[in-house]
C-alpha cells in the first residue's frame, strides 16, 4: 500500500501513481521558492530590527485607543516591509474588499474618473464601483474598465489611453473569479510606467490581495501610490484574526483614515483590541506561511494536469498569487471539489457546503474554507461561482502537506461519484 493509500482511505492504486508522479516533479520549484522564503524572512526581520519592535508594543487598547505606540509601530513596520512612506492597518477594516473600497473613496472625489485597468474587477469590487446604493458611481464618480486582449493580458496602450483622463487607476494583482493570468509585479510596474507617461497625476491604486510575498518586491516599490490587502489573507500569516491594511503615500493614507475613521479624526484613534502581537507575529511568519502555500498550489497544478484537467497557472510557470484555478468543466464536479475540501479540513470538517447567493457576487458561490480564522484564505480554501465553465479557484495553505491531502482527497473524490475516470 502506498503512502497515499495510506492518508486517503479509497485511493486507487493508479491515482496514487499519479500524485507520486506529481510530488516528484514538484521538487525543483520547491527549491526555487525557499529562495524567495529566504529574502522575504530576511526583509521582514529586518523591518522589525529597524522599527525597533519591543514587547512594550503588544499593549492592548481600548476605547477610543489614543496615543497607541503599537499600533503606529505596526503601521511603520508595514510600511517599511512594502516599501512604501506610511501604512495604515487596522483591526476595523472588516475585509481586503473593505481596505480597498477604503482605498478608492479616499482617493476619489465625485466627479472624477476611475479607470480598471485589468478588465472587470472581482465580483465584490464590482458591487463596490457602481450598481449599490453608496457606491463610487452612485457618489458621483464616472468609471470606465479597460477590456483585455484577446489573450486575456493586460491592454497597456489602452489603459495609458484611458489614464490620460483618469484621477484613479485600479489595478488587481490577482485573477479573481476569470482565467486571466495573474499581474507579476514585473507588468505592474509596466502599468504604472505607462499610466505615469499618460498622466503624471494620475493615482495608482493596486489591489494586492493573494499577492504579498510571492515576489521580492511589493507594488509600492514599483510605483503604487496606494497598495491594499487583508489581513486574513498572505500578510496576517494564518495568525491575524481579522484586519486590514492600506501602504502608500501619506497624503493619501490621511485621506483613507478619513474614510475608514472620520475626517478630522483619521488615523488618531482606532483601539487595537489586543491584536498588537497577532498582527507583528502573523506578519513575521507570512514569508514562511506564503511559501508553503505555494508549494501546495505548485504541486495542485502538476497533479490536476496530469489527470487531464485546464490548470492556471501551470506548475512550473512564475507565479504572483496563490490562487490556484482548475479547470473542472462541470456544476456537479466543482460541488464535488469543494465538499472534499471541506471534509479535508481541520475545522468544520462535518459540514458540507453548498451553492448559496452570497452577498456582493454575480452568481450563486460554493466555498469551502475549514479554517481557524473565518473566511481566512491563506487557510487552505476553495471556491468558485456556479457558472461556465466551472472553475475552481484553490488557495492558500497553512502547511503544504495540508494542500497535497486535500488535492488528492479531491480528485479521489471526484473519482468516487463517477466524475473522474482513471486516466
Amino acid at each position: 500500500m502506498t503512502i497515499w493509500q495510506r492518508m486517503i482511505p479509497g485511493c486507487p492504486e493508479w491515482l496514487a501513481q499519479v500524485a507520486e508522479g506529481a510530488r516528484t516533479q514538484v521538487q525543483p520549484r520547491w527549491t526555487t521558492v525557499d529562495e524567495l522564503v529566504l529574502l522575504n524572512q530576511a526583509k521582514v526581520l529586518g523591518a522589525f530590527q529597524a522599527e525597533n519592535v519591543a514587547d512594550v508594543h503588544f499593549a492592548a487598547s481600548t476605547g477610543y485607543g489614543y496615543s497607541d505606540m503599537g499600533r503606529e509601530k505596526i503601521e511603520a513596520v508595514f510600511a517599511r516591509v512594502f516599501g512604501a512612506e506610511a501604512g495604515l492597518v487596522r483591526v476595523q477594516f472588516a475585509s481586503g474588499t473593505h481596505a480597498i473600497a477604503c482605498g478608492l473613496f479616499g482617493a476619489l472625489k465625485s466627479g472624477q474618473k476611475l479607470v480598471a485597468a485589468a478588465g472587470a474587477p472581482y465580483d465584490t469590487l464590482r458591487q463596490v464601483i457602481s450598481g449599490q446604493p453608496g457606491s463610487l458611481t452612485d457618489w458621483g464618480v464616472e468609471y470606465q474598465e479597460v477590456p483585455l486582449c484577446a489573450d486575456l493580458t493586460v491592454d497597456i496602450p489602452a489603459v495609458a489611453e484611458a489614464a490620460k483622463t483618469a484621477h484613479v487607476v485600479f489595478i488587481q494583482r490577482s485573477r479573481g473569479y476569470s482565467l486571466r493570468p495573474t499581474l507579476s509585479i514585473e507588468r505592474i510596474g509596466e502599468i504604472i510606467t505607462a499610466v505615469k507617461q499618460a498622466n503624471p497625476a494620475a493615482i495608482c491604486v493596486v489591489d494586492n490581495c493573494y499577492g504579498e510575498f510571492t515576489e521580492e518586491l511589493e507594488p509600492p516599490q514599483v510605483g503604487a501610490d496606494l497598495t491594499c490587502g487583508s489581513l486574513i489573507k498572505n500578510a496576517g500569516g494564518g495568525i491575524a484574526p481579522t484586519g486590514g491594511y492600506v501602504v502608500g503615500r501619506p497624503e493619501l493614507i490621511e485621506r483613507v483614515a478619513a474614510r475608514l475613521i472620520a475626517p478630522g479624526i483619521g488615523s488618531e484613534v482606532g483601539a487595537n483590541l489586543g491584536v498588537n502581537r497577532l498582527f507583528l507575529q502573523g506578519l513575521f511568519l507570512a514569508p514562511h506561511i506564503t511559501g508553503e502555500a505555494m508549494r501546495g498550489a505548485q504541486f495542485t497544478a502538476a497533479f490536476f494536469a496530469r489527470l487531464g484537467y485546464g490548470v492556471r497557472p501551470r506548475w512550473d510557470e512564475r507565479r504572483s498569487d496563490l490562487v490556484q484555478a482548475v479547470e473542472l468543466g462541470s456544476g456537479p464536479a466543482l460541488v464535488a471539489f469543494c465538499e472534499a475540501v471541506q471534509a479535508a479540513s481541520p475545522i468544520d470538517a462535518h459540514v458540507r457546503p453548498e451553492p448559496w447567493a452570497m452577498p456582493g457576487y454575480d452568481d450563486p458561490v460554493i466555498m469551502a474554507a475549514g479554517t481557524f480564522v473565518m473566511g481566512s484564505s491563506i487557510e487552505l480554501s476553495a471556491d468558485g461561482p456556479m457558472r461556465e465553465p466551472y472553475v475552481v479557484y484553490f488557495q492558500g495553505g497553512l502547511t503544504r502537506e495540508h494542500v497535497v491531502i486535500a488535492a488528492v482527497r479531491s480528485a479521489a473524490y471526484l473519482v468516487s461519484k463517477g466524475l473522474l475516470a482513471s486516466r
